[in-house]
């Protein structure tokens, strides 16, 4: 079997790889695409072809994925931070990617509520995340049963709980059904982890980092775009003062000799307050160009 590293050759054990099905889904394809590695799937098949020689897919619920990790049928997968928590699996955590970034929160009725909070009696609590609701309430002494859903949480209270705990990106779809958010239990985005298995077998690991350091150079580089542009000697050192630069800008000589161009990886959410300042100290031919990785 051919070696799933590009940079050195790698003993060929292959490597089991679980893709949440669901909202992250879209969002983990295009990011492992950004690094090179290509997944084709459709609608009937839960093992997708993998460009990356070693690496077997197969799409999972997120939940099952983190269940799968911790027996070690899965050697990395992706996941929410949220459902590790819920299930207490004994799982590494290898990298957030930031995506799909949601609230775990408490909602109820507003009709309900006591000056905001949740009234002093016992209460039916609606949750997919049964453990997580359970530890809430104790936490904050609450006298409450917890019934455990499948989907569409939000529709219980009223008549059916009087409160729930579930997670939500823009809080629209509670708003929507008449719920206030109470509080907020904790936050979560798509993250990749590792079995402990795989991570103690020196071959995994050794591939699942190559895996890491290809889609952490994407992450990176979207947040980052290079700026380049031209300086006249007397500009130079003003200008590259300028640039927030990962370590240091790059200075090349033009060809004429009349000056410099000096280049740098910047964070895109600097562009508005930079690219004005390296203008008025004489910077000129400011460019801008997209990033695809960036290895440190």
């Amino acid at each position: 079997m051919p070696s799933l590293s590009i940079a050195s050759p790698r003993p060929p054990f292959p490597l089991h790889l679980g893709l949440p099905k669901g909202r992250m889904f879209s969002g983990v394809l295009a990011l492992m695409a950004e690094a090179g590695i290509q997944i084709r799937t459709d609608d009937r098949t839960y093992r997708p072809i993998v460009s990356l020689p070693g690496l077997e897919v197969k799409i999972l619920k997120p939940q099952n994925i983190a269940q799968m990790l911790e027996l070690g049928s899965r050697d990395i997968g992706f996941a929410g931070r949220d459902w590790v928590v819920e299930l207490g699996v004994a799982v590494i955590e290898l990298l957030d990617t930031g995506l799909d970034p949601v609230r775990l929160v408490a909602a109820a009725p507003s009709e309900l509520l006591v000056e905001g909070v949740l009234p002093r009696r016992h209460l039916i609590v609606a949750s997919e995340y049964e453990n997580l609701s359970k530890s809430w309430l104790a936490r904050k002494g609450i006298d409450a049963r917890v019934i455990r859903t499948y989907g569409a949480t939000e529709v219980f209270p009223p008549e059916d709980a009087d409160c729930i705990v579930d997670n939500t990106a823009t809080g629209s779809t509670l708003r929507a059904n008449g719920l206030t958010i109470v509080d907020e239990l904790m936050t979560s985005s798509t993250c990749l982890y590792a079995s402990r298995a795989a991570m103690e077998d020196p071959n995994k690991r050794a591939r699942i980092e190559d895996i890491v350091l290809l889609l952490s150079g994407v992450l990176a580089a979207r947040r980052r775009v290079m700026i380049e542009v031209n300086v006249t000697h007397h500009c130079l050192d003003a200008v590259v003062a300028l640039m927030p630069a990962m370590k240091q800008a790059t200075v090349s000589p033009l060809q004429s000799t009349a000056g410099f161009a000096v280049k740098a990886a910047v964070l895109k959410a600097d562009l508005p307050r930079v690219i004005p300042l390296i203008k008025a100290a004489g910077g000129t031919d400011i460019a801008v160009s997209a990033l695809s990785q960036i290895v440190p």
